[in-house]
């Protein structure tokens, strides 16, 4: 693993009023240095959107601390899902995400780049990455907690040290 985060572009999606409609949305690309440059940023990985874990307790609790967060200094918590725009969209509405921003790696390119992209094959899943948390000042990675036992098809699906509490912890005993 790097000591920085990947460069890559994000495909995403934005509003824009200006286009009428039903579905009043463009395509933006947003890169690494929109993101992290500048910047101290809580991110976390996940599986999949609609999965379990991530919509029971991964995302909901990193929403939930949000304001924690921002407290401990940080300017942004980023999801990030190999999963494409349309998918991260719904997954939000869904989860009645106001704070987390949903980042789609789409390509997977973010992810492999930072060696944690798994096969979940054996789920139908195909390409997806493995869970983790990090903290990211100005695109350096300070602190990762990555969940034990990365491999591809992996039977178990660790959610122990990737969680918002385990993060907030580490912020705060950094102070």
């Amino acid at each position: 693993m790097s000591n920085t985060v990947p460069s890559v572009v994000f495909k995403t999606r934005v509003r824009n009023e200006e286009l009428g409609g039903p579905n009043p949305f463009e395509w933006k690309d947003v890169s690494s240095d929109d993101l992290f440059k500048g910047k101290n940023v809580v991110v976390f990985s996940l599986p999949g959107a609609f999965t379990p874990t991530c919509s029971t307790s991964h995302l909901p609790r990193f929403e939930e601390l949000y304001s924690e967060f921002t407290a401990q200094g940080i300017d942004a918590v980023i999801c990030i899902s190999v999963n494409d725009a349309f998918v991260m969209y719904q997954w939000g509405k869904s989860q009645n995400a106001q704070n987390v921003f949903l980042l789609p790696d789409g390509n997977g390119d973010f992810t492999r780049q930072m060696g944690m992209l798994v096969k979940k094959d054996n789920l139908g899943f195909g390409m997806r990455s493995w869970r983790y948390a990090m903290h990211v000042e100005n695109g350096n990675i300070v602190k990762m907690f990555s969940e034990a036992g990365y491999q591809d098809n992996a039977p178990a699906d660790p959610f122990e040290v990737s969680d918002a509490d385990t993060m907030l912890n580490y912020l705060k005993s950094r102070a």
